[in-house]
């Protein structure tokens, strides 16, 4: 799997340097809408801790990783 919770840090980083860039500012309703989608990808996360909970995955979920470096 390519896109992990690090990656969805990354981007919204960006969104931030975007939104404070003078020269070339987001748009508030790009960023808004990242921002959206960013918050389904969280709580969404927060289900996956559950579930590597419940069922005492020590490797993570896919998206989580546990123990784990990242490939990129």
């Amino acid at each position: 799997m390519r896109n992990k919770i690090e990656d969805l840090r990354n981007h919204l980083f960006v969104v931030i340097e975007g939104l404070l860039d003078p020269e070339r500012p987001m748009d508030i309703e790009r960023a808004k809408a990242v921002a959206d989608v960013a918050q389904v990808m969280i709580n969404s996360a927060k289900v996956e801790v559950d579930m590597v909970k419940a069922l005492d995955a020590r490797n993570g979920s896919g998206f989580l990783q546990i123990g784990q470096e990242t490939v990129k």
